[in-house]
């Protein structure tokens, strides 16, 4: 059987209720992108598709802070819930990670790395959204959920 790639231009993911990280990478080294105020989930979704797009993403990795005994929690379920609403918007591949602990080990690098505090608070998102794909190339995607949406063509045709 054919293992599927996963080193293919990706766009990475670290959701937050107030912001969300965005990171991009060639299947090498990921690099922070941007931090995105929330908004809307709509408002979101558009803006990280339109992220996608410039870069030449061909999927996307959204991170999913699950409980440490592998149990989906109130934040694992919003995570889960805008990757659905990605998925619903686009037709690139879109994955969900498990990505406990990212954003404390980010905000460790950064202070290792000598960060200074606003610079930190700028960026974590988009670091931790970096690590997020770190790790998933560094697993080769072992693990991944893959998020698929509704048909739409089924919904149109059960009316």
């Amino acid at each position: 059987m054919k293992r599927r790639s996963v080193r293919r231009p990706t766009l990475g993911v670290d959701y937050g209720e107030r912001r969300v990280g965005v990171a991009f990478s060639l299947g090498h080294v990921p690099r922070p992108v941007a931090v995105l105020p929330h908004g809307t989930i709509s408002s979101l979704v558009a803006r990280v598709l339109e992220l996608a797009r410039r870069e030449g993403a061909e999927q996307i990795v959204v991170g999913w802070p699950l409980n440490a005994d592998g149990s989906e929690g109130p934040q694992a379920q919003k995570s889960r819930a805008f990757a659905e609403a990605l998925a619903a918007a686009t037709d690139l591949p879109v994955y969900l990670w498990d990505e406990r602990y990212t954003s404390q080990e980010a905000l460790e690098q950064m202070i290792e790395a000598g960060t200074r505090q606003k610079a930190r608070r700028q960026r974590l998102d988009a670091v931790a959204a970096a690590l997020i794909l770190q790790d998933f190339f560094a697993q080769e995607g072992t693990g991944a959920r893959r998020v698929w949406p509704p048909r739409r063509d089924t919904e149109r045709n059960s009316r």
